[in-house]
């Protein structure tokens, strides 16, 4: 069974009773205290007055969050943590999305969300990682096909109510967040890269954009010998597959490329039976980026915008990659295989180059489930970011808190780490000699030598390995970052006023100024 309910966005409230249709109210405390009962009373009324909400409101001591039943356990009011530390996103969507997991009745209901305008995005997208899609359970009432109304309530000062537009890109926001986490929770005898190309060719037919694949042994003819190298034993072939936005007057080329390993068992340096399970998340950078892609797009990305998505199976046979073989990549570039289990990097540094020899992009970024080091180094909640320019480091920083897709920088020393792969055969190995040395670090370095570390454009790596799930449930992760990164490119006021560079030039080398203010207005 493929379920899941239905999520409809409102820019107001609308008069119900919470014994027909159940209520959660959401929000800081400091937000819900100031709140006159007058604000929500056609959501709890008949059940709840004016007397029960001021004590229960008065009453919530979040630590870090805390709730109230009002009435039953149908009307429910529920505070946000209070403290949010400078790493944190202010919108607290995290804890959002907890608490919805927590209170969801599994019947028709409803969400107020109480929050300033430059949350409402990433509170939604919040909502949205509470309702998964993919499901098959097969026990009677496992299916959750009810219907979530998600009702907006401004308390900022100045606030303008959300427009229609704005209520169709909060739509599109929850569709392809649900996408992308439905993606990434499939298991791999359903989600392989045929069923991956798939899921790109419906998006592409709502978008009305063919996609471009090369599959398969045509990869090899063509010189893609890391995709191919990775994916070559596995019964569904591998495959680039690109969805190319080419509006009207779009003079910047822009690249999102998006790790693909529907599975990994680490090919023949095989994962452990502890380490193996979960490996299905292995594509989950691609699954963002086709989720961001379609936000993007329907937002009205006015510059030219190519998804690359690099897809393959690491599986075991006999015509699997061995240690000691040396493949040529698309960079042209030679690596020895030291260890068949660092194959992602394989498969981006086909993308990047791709994008760049190709495409002629000028701003590359790659987004990848890459090392478990990251879990290491940045945690749970934050990806790790590693490009070659400082602007773009602090403005993606911006939009990981704006969006709610956290991100904290790695250390960018080309110089000090890729030595790492020295090797005597080839012009570079695939995995590092020090697994103590800043290992994601190196992870990104070698994407970034198939560009040229002399590249003259933009590379942003962001490795979301961990990010990528919460307990056994996808999270969607990096949807809301790239369209938010990027708002500069989009006629949606959504995007364009959590853009944190500058939206009348998009010059993030010339605009660390604009990406520290973060333009919430």
């Amino acid at each position: 069974m493929m379920g899941g309910p239905k999520i409809q966005i409102k820019g107001s409230l609308t008069t119900s009773d919470p014994r027909k249709c159940p209520v959660l109210v959401i929000g800081q405390l400091r937000h819900l205290t100031a709140l006159p009962f007058s604000d929500v009373a056609m959501k709890l009324q008949p059940r709840v007055d004016e007397e029960a909400w001021n004590i229960s409101v008065n009453s919530l001591q979040p630590s870090p969050t805390d709730y109230c039943s009002l009435y039953l356990n149908l009307a429910t009011v529920a505070a946000l943590p209070v403290k949010c530390s400078r790493h944190n996103t202010p919108s607290r969507t995290h804890s959002i999305t907890k608490i919805i997991k927590t209170h969801s009745t599994g019947t028709d209901e409803c969400i107020v969300l109480v929050c300033e305008r430059s949350d409402v995005f990433a509170s939604v997208c919040g909502v949205a990682r509470a309702y998964p899609l993919f499901s098959r359970k097969t026990a009677a009432g496992s299916s959750s096909d009810h219907n979530v109304t998600v009702e907006v309530l401004f308390v900022g000062t100045g606030d303008s109510p959300l427009s229609e537009e704005d209520i169709r890109v909060l739509n599109d926001s929850v569709f392809a967040v649900r996408l992308s986490a439905k993606i990434v929770d499939s298991p791999a005898n359903e989600m392989h890269t045929d069923g991956f190309i798939e899921e790109v060719q419906k998006v592409g037919q709502i978008l009305g954009i063919k996609p471009s694949i090369i599959r398969g042994e045509e990869l090899a003819t063509k010189g893609f010998g890391g995709i191919y190298g990775v994916g070559k034993a596995a019964v569904h072939p591998p495959a680039l597959v690109v969805l190319s936005h080419t509006p009207p007057g779009g003079t910047e080329n822009v690249a999102w490329v998006g790790k693909g390993i529907v599975y990994d068992t680490g090919g023949l340096s095989i994962k452990t039976k502890t380490s193996m399970p979960g490996m299905k998340r292995d594509c989950g950078g691609a699954a963002a980026i086709l989720g961001a892609f379609y936000l993007a797009v329907q937002a009205g990305f006015t510059q030219n915008l190519h998804a690359i998505f690099c897809l393959a199976e690491n599986a075991v046979g006999p015509t699997a990659t061995k240690p000691d073989d040396i493949h040529t990549l698309y960079s042209g570039r030679t690596v020895e295989i030291n260890n068949t289990d660092a194959e992602g990097r394989l498969v981006l540094s086909d993308g990047v180059a791709y994008a760049a020899k190709d495409l002629h992009c000028t701003t590359i970024l790659d987004l990848a489930t890459l090392t478990g080091a990251q879990g290491t180094a940045t945690g749970k909640y934050h990806g790790a970011v590693l490009t070659n320019s400082q602007d773009w480091e602090e403005a993606i920083i911006s939009a990981g808190q704006i969006s709610g897709d956290l991100v904290h920088p790695l250390p960018y020393s080309p110089e000090l780490h890729f030595a790492e792969f020295a090797s005597a055969v080839a012009d570079m190995k695939n995995s590092v000699a020090d697994r103590s040395n800043a290992t994601s670090s190196c992870a990104g370095l070698f994407i970034a030598s198939h560009l040229g570390f002399d590249f003259p454009g933009n590379w942003i790596h962001v490795d979301m390995a961990y990010p990528v799930h919460c307990g056994e449930r996808a999270t969607g992760y990096g949807v809301a970052l790239l369209p938010t990164l990027f708002g500069h490119y989009s006629r949606s006021r959504v995007f364009r006023n959590l853009a944190p560079v500058s939206a009348e030039n998009g010059d993030c080398e010339n605009d660390c100024k604009a990406s520290k203010k973060m333009r919430l207005s």
